[in-house]
């Protein structure tokens, strides 16, 4: 009865303690941030909440939308990042097992031989069985400050997961929109390339009529094949954008090249793109999220080296029984038992605890640090995008207008050249003119599109579908005992 009592008392003290914990309890720090962002302009609107879910589909390209769906199923650096978010979620489940009792049971068999001097030796055997058992009872929660920051670990991990979805999708669309102007890119030349050989031809029959001479011949050709070169140049950056998303998508090159066809259009993102307020990127951010999980688990530690300098109490117990025979081993065997509780004081360590919790102190610190740098560098990244967003738009009215001007200039002076009315020079500088101009509105406009990508990817927006992280990359066989197979 006595012991009961005991045992009962012992048990409620032992609730109460282990519900104690030390350390700092985290709390989301706070943030100044700006009422609206500093850059704005026709292309973007700050009074609605960014829509961030699938942007990618308002190009409104089937093949981007494929690329994408390809690259969330088989890009190795999504796969590498799924496996993280499994190994952090089995390591969270594994720290959690440190707060409930261990259980280990052991059974021997052994033959034995007594020696004696009066008679002789005798042989017998021995079977022993028993359980051990012991339990931390975690007076000042060192063990549950070690779950807590492995939990914020997995979530940071998780985070990292949408982070990395985040910046694949943003490559994926970023390359195909290089490929897809290095394809206009190289058409444009190939045009402006014969228009000038024309130029060139005509050149040359004036010339043998005795209206030009040499040098302009010379001259026209000379423009004509320095165009002609930049073919070769956009095919080399087509093709590397091309291996880039093959990479990404981890299918072929080739398959790839083929998906994209013949020069179709750069894609054209929508008119107008919400961009809600600075402080929607806390949440919207996963790499901002990410870091917030890292400062909460940097914090959960401090507690757990703080708790390294209390007393700890653990409970063990064992029971073992032995016999000279398996049949004796449960009616005739010798039974023993011990239970109790184990004390155990840090007296001196050198200092070495003390500058445990120092070090964790400094490590929040740092992570502190890494969050608010995260928060800084993604308001700078959606301002940068906005404010190229909407200027390159305006760039694009402007050298639209420009080009429209060039081509009449080009068909104007030709006529003129043709009827003797101007010199080669006109024709040539036209020519020219026309050729650069349309070229920086191609890439104006491939840069309204890239442009587009950064601000989605400034925002957080990334994949909204489930993501199932259970599908390991290697299929395991045979993991049970089994002997190896010899080749």
């Amino acid at each position: 009865m006595v012991n009961g009592v005991r045992l009962s008392a012992l048990a409620a003290l032992s609730v109460a303690l282990s519900s104690c914990v030390v350390g700092p309890d985290y709390r989301a720090p706070s943030l100044s941030l700006p009422a609206k962002w500093a850059s704005s302009g026709s292309a973007t609107d700050a009074q609605s909440a960014p829509v961030l879910a699938d942007w990618w589909k308002r190009f409104n390209d089937p093949v981007l939308d494929q690329l994408v769906d390809q690259a969330i199923q088989s890009n190795r650096d999504i796969a590498k990042a799924k496996a993280a978010v499994r190994e952090a979620r089995a390591t969270a489940r594994e720290q959690s097992g440190s707060l409930f009792p261990s259980l280990s049971g052991s059974a021997s068999a052994t033959d034995n031989r007594a020696q004696s001097n009066a008679s002789g030796s005798s042989d017998y055997a021995q079977y022993e069985g028993g359980f051990d058992s012991s339990w931390e009872l975690d007076l000042f929660g060192g063990n549950k400050r070690a779950v807590e920051a492995q939990r914020y670990a997995a979530q940071s991990t998780e985070e990292e997961l949408r982070d990395t979805l985040v910046t694949v999708i943003g490559d994926v669309a970023s390359y195909y929109i290089d490929a897809r102007a290095y394809q206009q890119l190289a058409s444009l030349a190939q045009r402006s390339a014969a228009s000038q050989w024309q130029t060139a031809k005509l050149t040359k029959t004036r010339l043998d009529v005795g209206l030009v001479s040499d040098f302009d011949l010379r001259k026209a050709e000379a423009q004509a094949a320095s165009t002609e070169a930049d073919v070769p140049s956009y095919q080399i950056s087509y093709t590397q954008s091309v291996n880039r998303l093959a990479v990404l998508v981890a299918r072929p090159a080739s398959e790839i090249d083929a998906m994209l066809g013949a020069g179709k259009t750069i894609p054209a993102p929508p008119g107008k793109t919400a961009v809600g307020i600075p402080a929607e990127v806390l949440v919207t951010r996963p790499d901002v999220r990410s870091a917030e999980r890292q400062l909460a688990e940097a914090t959960a530690k401090i507690g757990e080296a703080e708790a390294n300098r209390y007393p700890s109490l653990s409970l063990t117990g064992s029971i073992s029984t032995s016999a000279t025979s398996l049949s004796e081993l449960g009616e005739k065997s010798t039974i023993g038992w011990s239970w109790g509780p184990q004390l155990s004081i840090p007296i001196f360590q050198g200092g070495q605890l003390k500058a445990a919790v120092d070090v964790a102190k400094a490590q929040r610190d740092q992570s502190l640090a890494n969050y608010q740098s995260s928060v800084l560098n993604a308001l700078e990244e959606v301002d940068n995008a906005i404010i190229a967003l909407n200027r390159t738009r305006t760039r694009i009215g402007s050298l639209s207008s420009s080009v429209n001007g060039y081509r009449a200039a080009v068909r104007l002076s030709k006529q003129a050249y043709e009827a003797g009315e101007t010199d080669l020079f006109d024709t040539l500088d036209s020519e020219r003119s026309l050729y650069s101009t349309e070229e920086s509105l191609i890439q104006s406009r491939a840069d309204v599109a890239t442009y587009y990508v950064a601000l989605n990817k400034a925002l957080g927006g990334g994949w909204s579908g489930m993501i199932d992280v259970s599908q390991p990359l290697a299929e395991d066989t045979q993991e049970g005992p089994h002997v190896i197979a010899r080749k």
